[in-house]
């Protein structure tokens, strides 16, 4: 992940925009003219929940440390989180911990609008480093990622034995990738699907050895990335890969369900959603194939967030130390599934998981999706474009992304 910087105007103009303020348990920090700031008696939490089983193990979690401590705290499933959290630092009613995405932490830190405490909790050396990364702003750690995911290659198992295929024919490189999805493909089903966008195709860049960034320098029209696009474009052709919406569904993970595709690309979520909606499609999970530069995945999370200079502050990250702990992280991927952010939770993760072990292997080089400040306007239209990447010229898809990545991180340097 690289840095960015984003000028204070440009910020609180954007959080400006929120309508009105969401709850929040954190007072006025100018409220006490002199006087010692009172003792923090709760504290609220803003998460963007998956459901109700995460929203109840946050609870559960929050009412075991408010029993420990004394300090109650109130969850609060946002709707919209990115909305409801604008609208809480706009009307000066942040919550007291929140959730914050990988997406949006660039744009958060680079205006000090987070209290920078990860690198003082005990834990602080055990969390994966790609996840210290994601949450560091100019060298430093700021707040303690929660959870993690990476991308894993999802298989029909009752297909791949129907098409002949063994364990010798998992896909561990471009080239078996290709020859597994066209054995795969035949009548209703396709070998492979994916989502039409940078957060999928973009493993492929990596595994060619690219990147929409390297360091400080935007490499959007790389040759390598050419070569990435270029064989993906060669799956489509070959009618081995098709989009969801090709598919008549909406995500990778109905495609599957429905038996519309044979093979997804997807992260860890889909197997609650199958065990939900598809229980008796039967697969397994392995690592993504390598590429010519080797292997890539790409990891998204979220950090508990803490308002910089809130005056609950550091109850605050006393409850995020008892969060981030292995025990609770624990509980938390027994209740909803997530993998642990510390390397020795997500060890016991993994043999207590063994159908997830390859999430959790992909920890090991994966890298984040590009977000700095203004980056999520161009990868969203680079999204635009992988819609119809099949025919089109990749070198010139690229080039456009390349132009409109420079001058966002130009801005965003402003």
């Amino acid at each position: 992940m690289r840095h960015s910087k984003l000028g204070s105007v440009a910020l609180a103009g954007a959080l400006a925009l929120a309508l009105a303020s969401c709850s929040g348990g954190g007072g006025d920090a100018g409220a006490t003219d002199g006087a010692e700031a009172p003792a923090a008696e709760s504290l609220t939490m803003l998460i963007g929940s998956s459901g109700d089983a995460e929203t109840a193990a946050v609870q559960a979690a929050a009412d075991a440390w408010a029993a420990e401590s004394g300090t109650d705290v109130e969850v609060i499933a946002a709707s919209d989180l990115n909305q409801e959290l604008a609208q809480g630092f706009a009307g000066d009613s942040a919550p007291d911990v929140f959730y914050m995405g990988w997406d949006q932490f660039q744009t958060y830190a680079s205006d000090d609008y987070l209290e920078p405490y990860a690198m003082d909790l005990e834990n602080a050396g055990e969390f994966y480093p790609a996840l210290v990364e994601a949450f560091s702003y100019e060298g430093e750690f700021v707040c303690a990622p929660k959870d993690f995911s990476t991308l894993g290659l999802v298989i029909n198992t009752q297909l791949w034995a129907d098409a002949g295929l063994t364990d010798a024919d998992i896909p561990t490189d471009w080239e078996s990738l290709q020859a597994a999805a066209e054995a795969l493909t035949t009548g209703d089903t396709v070998g492979l699907s994916m989502g039409p966008e940078y957060a999928r195709l973009g493993v492929f860049m990596e595994q060619a050895g690219g990147g929409l960034m390297d360091g400080d320098t935007i490499t959007a029209n790389s040759p390598e990335n050419v070569e990435a696009l270029e064989y993906v474009q060669g799956l489509l052709e070959a009618g081995s890969l098709k989009w969801p919406a090709d598919l008549n569904a909406g995500w990778g993970g109905e495609a599957f369900g429905t038996v519309a595709a044979a093979m997804v690309i997807e992260g860890p979520w889909i197997r609650g959603a199958l065990e939900n909606d598809f229980p008796d499609v039967e697969f397994e999970v392995v690592e993504l194939p390598e590429g010519p530069a080797g292997p890539g995945t790409f990891t998204f999370s979220n950090c508990w967030g803490i308002p910089e200079g809130q005056e609950t502050a550091e109850t605050a990250q006393e409850l995020v130390a008892f969060l981030t702990s292995d025990e609770q992280q624990l509980e938390f991927s027994e209740a909803f599934g997530v993998i642990p952010s510390t390397e020795s939770a997500a060890a016991t993760y993994a043999e207590t998981y063994p159908e997830n072990a390859a999430f959790v292997a992909g920890a090991d080089y994966a890298v984040s999706p590009v977000a700095f400040a203004g980056a999520a306007d161009v990868t969203s239209e680079f999204n635009n474009a992988i819609t119809t990447l099949q025919g089109a010229d990749a070198q010139a898809v690229l080039d456009q992304v390349q132009s409109q990545l420079e001058a966002a991180y130009q801005a965003s340097q402003g």
